[in-house]
């Protein structure tokens, strides 16, 4: 098991600290960043513990920076698998790599070490989270797609990203355009994806780990996806997702239309697509008519055409789902955070992570070919 934390959040040496941290300013940078959590000594905090005002960056969760690598691409990495499995001797070891490239070969070392599931999970995630926030996202998505036992989730990968913490909705043009930097190291990430299995596996007596990779996104952190999708070339791209999650997505209801040359890009990059909405989204409605010239939302109206796409890409309806984890007034009122607050929605995602046939997931009606309605 292990969690990472991708940002292109700006590095800061907090006052009494011996390490790094990534900062909780409302700006982010041209380059990204790779941490990884350490949940060998964390311990559930009390409520009082909560509210302490050193409630905090590590006080939260215990990550580590890594080292930023001192050479380009991955010839390195395949050099420290040679020598671990007596191919060819180096006296480079694991503690050489930095960045992706210690990512990178941690993932692949404990996702081949299984024939069980160990898939890796991208979560980008939506408006107004400051780092602090994402700290305790992250704790929570673990529990919910690491420990769980119906989850395929091994490992995870947080797309962390400078949103505003203000809820007050003209932050949400700051986030906007943060989200388009942001996606600009998404797609950083996916090349270097690409490189690493082009550097390494171009040699036979490495084999594949035959694991899976997902991506999720909720809410604004689908504008860092479109970003991503904006900038990638078609003939660049390698179908290197299994599933992608758009979770009561705050982007518009056209990004599938060839007009948009964005979301039609993710039939190339993914096996398949579902599209979580939920009609009754107030935080969406708050969108279209506050922020985005009265614009439909993907996550609240579906999308306006995906009749070509409709073999891959798949529209489930939340409406009618109830909040039975989380039920406090924001969840029950928003109807925007259903992954987290549905336990009916849950069960479907992770029958979705599994692959299971889609008209055969056990908690949807179906309406048409690839249209469906969770029922609680």
């Amino acid at each position: 098991m292990a969690v990472y934390i991708l940002s292109n959040r700006k590095i800061v040496r907090h006052k009494g600290e011996k390490a790094d941290s990534f900062s909780s300013d409302e700006y982010s940078i041209p380059n990204f960043r790779i941490a990884k959590c350490n949940f060998d000594t964390y311990k559930e905090p009390t409520a009082a513990a909560k509210k302490e005002k050193d409630y905090t960056n590590r006080n939260i969760l215990d990550y580590k920076l890594f080292s930023e690598p001192e050479k380009q691409g991955y010839e390195e990495v395949l050099e420290v698998l040679q020598n671990e499995k007596g191919i060819k001797k180096s006296t480079l070891t694991a503690n050489n790599l930095g960045g992706t490239q210690r990512m990178f070969y941690e993932l692949y070392k404990n996702m081949s070490s299984t024939k069980d599931r160990s898939d890796v999970l991208i979560f980008i995630h939506g408006y107004a989270y400051d780092f602090d926030d994402e700290l305790k996202a992250i704790i929570d998505l673990k529990k919910l797609y690491i420990d769980h036992p119906e989850s395929p989730v091994e490992h995870i990968l947080f797309v962390s990203w400078p949103a505003s913490s203000s809820l007050v909705p003209l932050t949400y043009f700051d986030d906007k355009a943060s989200s388009i930097n942001s996606g600009s190291s998404l797609m950083r990430l996916f090349y270097f994806y690409t490189q690493f299995l082009k550097d390494i596996f171009s040699n036979r007596d490495l084999a594949p780990c035959n694991q899976r990779i997902h991506l999720m996104a909720h809410s604004l952190g689908n504008r860092v996806l479109q970003s991503m999708l904006y900038s990638l070339k078609r003939e660049n791209i390698l179908r290197v997702i299994d599933q992608v999650l758009l979770l009561n997505a705050d982007v518009s209801y056209k990004v599938f239309e060839d007009s948009e040359d964005s979301y039609n890009k993710l039939p190339l990059l993914a096996n398949r697509i579902s599209i979580y909405l939920n009609r009754k989204d107030t935080v969406l409605g708050i969108s279209q008519f506050t922020k985005n010239i009265l614009t439909p939302r993907l996550g609240k109206n579906g999308p306006s055409d995906i009749e070509k796409l409709k073999d891959i890409v798949s529209v489930i309806d939340c409406t009618f789902v109830e909040d039975d984890i989380l039920n406090s007034f924001k969840y029950e009122v928003g109807n925007h955070w259903g992954y987290l607050s549905s336990s009916v929605v849950q069960k479907d995602i992770f029958q979705n992570l599994y692959g299971i046939d889609r008209n055969l997931i056990t908690v949807r009606l179906k309406n048409n070919e690839n249209i469906f309605t969770i029922i609680s």
